[in-house]
């Protein structure tokens, strides 16, 4: 059960892995947010009329505050770093968020220290750098900030999500709902400040929109939010390093990049990374003294 579990919550970050080249090769240049808020609110508005369930009582603001942290913020500050940085340090800045999770599981779980998970993390972002590193690599701090931020943020959501759980009846397409369409909601406002008027759509742009609302959005966080309920946390955020390596098999196989040995190496570290934090870790115990 876990395995499949497992399975179906790494499709998320697999689909995410798609958003670049169907961003650049599908849709309208420079409306990155535009592109986030189609992403959002017509998967959440449709799930809503799907499961005609909406929250009650305190999981008003829950679901509220859960949809700025894991969609509404995430997305501008994602798109900020990647304006302001080499897709590479974007996706190494967002690769951080294992190791956010991991603090964040002691200090808001209350779970026990594990060098375990650190370990691991760390090995995680350093295979992501080798594989989306390049010698052009850039560092600018308003894109640093960000790229910190929205790892920080979305960390913060999947760890609230976990601590709070999913009220009683309500199954994950509700849950992902709410949460889309209140992440949504606070993009309309954002998206129209930072970039005016949509933009004009031709044939290309609305299946690229459909694949990033209907099975990048809508499918991909119903299987997310499920899988957050049903393993570790730290053993989900952790498959989110799936995301930046399907982008780099994409861009080789649709783009036409390749990947060296250092890239390959990173690979390998990657899903080491991945693997073994899928796997219980005993917590970090203090040292005996032999004073009692």
């Amino acid at each position: 059960m876990k395995l499949r579990d497992t399975a179906l919550a790494a499709f998320a970050p697999v689909v995410w892995g798609s958003t670049y080249v169907v961003t650049t090769e599908l849709l309208p240049p420079a409306h990155p947010m535009f592109a986030g808020l189609l992403r959002a609110l017509p998967a959440g508005l449709i799930a809503l009329a799907v499961t005609r369930t909406l929250p009650r009582g305190a999981w008003w603001w829950k679901a509220a505050a859960l949809g700025v942290l894991n969609i509404g913020l995430f997305f501008p500050l994602l798109f900020v770093a990647a304006e302001r940085l080499p897709g590479g340090v974007a996706a190494t800045l967002g690769a951080t968020q294992p190791l956010v999770v991991a603090v964040l599981a002691v200090a808001v779980l209350r779970e026990s220290p594990s060098a375990w998970r650190f370990a691991w993390g760390v090995t995680g972002v350093v295979g992501v750098g080798l594989v989306v590193l390049g010698p052009a690599a850039g560092f600018d701090v308003a894109g640093v900030l960000a790229g910190l931020g929205g790892a920080a943020t979305m960390a913060l959501g999947v760890t609230l999500t976990k601590k709070w759980g999913r009220p009683a009846g309500v199954g994950p397409t509700a849950f992902a709902a709410w949460q889309l369409t209140a992440g949504g909601l606070f993009l309309v406002p954002v998206t129209f400040l930072v970039e005016g008027a949509p933009p004009a759509v031709d044939l290309p742009a609305v299946l690229g929109y459909l694949w990033l609302g209907l099975v990048g959005g809508l499918l991909a966080y119903v299987l997310w939010f499920r899988g957050i309920t049903r393993l570790p946390v730290t053993s989900v955020a952790v498959l989110a390093l799936l995301s930046p390596m399907v982008a780099a098999l994409l861009g080789v196989v649709v783009l036409g990049q390749t990947l060296g040995a250092v890239q390959l190496s990173g690979f390998a570290l990657a899903l080491a990374a991945i693997v073994a934090g899928q796997r219980p870790a005993a917590p970090l115990r203090p040292v005996k003294t032999g004073v009692r």
